[in-house]
C-alpha cells in the first residue's frame, strides 16, 4: 500500500487498533477544544488562560494538518472541499488564523465521527437488548440534541455577551437559555436582546423541531423492525441478532448457521412448556 493511501486509509478506518485510536484522539481533542472554549468564558487566571491558550493552539495546528492530510489524500479534492465535513473544518480553523469571531464550538460537530464506533455496541441494558442499529440511532438522537444545544448556545453567547454581557456574563447563562427554550419551559430570566441572538434562537428551535421527531421516527421504525429478530450467533463478529430469513450476517458477510438459531429456539420452547406443566 502506498503511503498516501494508507494515511487515507487510516484517517477514515475504524476498524484496526490505529483507526481507532485516530478517530477517538480527534474527537478527544475535540472536546478537549471544546471544554477551553467554555473555560475561557469565565474570569480564570492570567497564568491558566496562557496555558489553555497554548493547548488550544497546539490543537488547531493538529487540526490543521488533519485536515492539509486528509485534502492530499483525497482523490477529487473539488468534492472533498466542497463536503460538510470540510466545510466544519474550514469555519473552525480559519476564522482563527484570520482574527475573526472565535467560533471554536463550531468543531463539536466533528464528534460525529465517534458515532461510527458506535455499531461495535450491542448488549443490555436497563431497557431491554440494545442491537446495534439501534444503538447508532439512539447515539445520534442524544448527541443531535446535544450539539444543537452547544453550538446554538456558542452562537447566542457569541452575538449577545458584547450587547448583553450582564444577562449572558457566561456560556453558561447561554446554555442555560437554549435548555430552557428548548423545552418550552420560558421562564424570560434571560432572553437575547439583538436581533441577531433572536434569530439564533428562532433558528435553534426550528432546527429541534425538525431534527428530533424525525429521529426519534428512525428509532421506533428499528425497535419494530428488532422485535422481528431473532437470536443467530454470527460466528465471526458474533452479532447475536438477524431477521428469521437471514441466511448471511448484516454486519460482516459470513455465513450464518440457522441450526444454532433453532437449537437455541427449542431450548427456549422447551423451558418455557416445562414453565407452562402443571407439574
Amino acid at each position: 500500500m502506498l503511503f498516501k493511501q494508507r494515511i487515507a486509509f487510516y484517517l477514515e478506518d475504524i476498524e484496526t487498533p490505529i483507526g481507532r485510536a485516530i478517530t477517538i484522539i480527534i474527537t478527544g481533542l475535540v472536546l478537549l477544544s471544546s471544554a477551553i472554549f467554555v473555560v475561557e468564558t469565565y474570569t480564570v487566571p492570567t497564568s491558566i488562560r496562557i496555558k489553555l491558550d497554548f493547548i488550544d493552539t497546539t490543537i488547531l495546528v493538529i487540526f490543521s494538518i488533519e485536515y492539509l492530510l486528509r485534502f492530499w489524500c483525497a482523490e477529487n479534492k473539488v468534492k472533498y472541499f466542497f463536503s460538510l465535513y470540510s466545510l466544519i473544518d474550514l469555519m473552525a480553523i480559519l476564522p482563527v488564523f484570520l482574527g475573526a469571531v472565535d467560533i471554536r464550538f463550531i468543531r463539536i460537530f466533528r464528534w460525529f465521527r465517534i458515532l461510527r464506533l458506535i455499531r461495535f455496541i450491542e448488549g443490555k441494558t436497563l431497557f431491554g437488548r440494545i442491537t446495534t442499529a439501534d444503538s447508532v440511532i439512539f447515539a445520534r438522537i442524544l448527541f443531535t440534541l446535544f450539539a444543537i444545544i452547544f453550538v446554538y448556545s456558542g452562537l447566542i453567547y457569541q452575538v449577545e455577551h458584547p450587547v448583553n454581557s450582564k444577562v449572558f456574563r457566561t456560556f453558561w447563562d447561554a446554555v442555560y437559555f437554549s435548555v430552557v427554550t428548548m423545552t418550552t419551559v420560558g421562564f424570560g430570566d434571560v432572553t437575547p436582546i439583538s436581533e441577531v441572538g433572536r434569530l439564533m434562537t428562532v433558528l435553534m428551535i426550528l432546527t429541534g423541531i425538525a431534527l428530533i421527531p424525525w429521529q426519534l421516527g428512525d428509532l421506533i421504525k428499528q425497535l419494530v423492525k428488532t422485535t422481528n429478530q431473532v437470536e443467530t450467533l454470527c460466528p465471526t463478529c458474533n452479532l447475536s441478532f438477524h431477521d428469521a430469513d437471514a441466511q448471511f450476517c448484516k454486519l460482516c458477510g459470513t455465513k450464518l448457521e440457522k441450526a444454532k438459531a433453532k437449537q437455541l429456539f427449542s431450548v427456549g420452547d422447551a423451558a418455557a412448556s416445562n414453565t407452562d406443566s402443571p407439574n
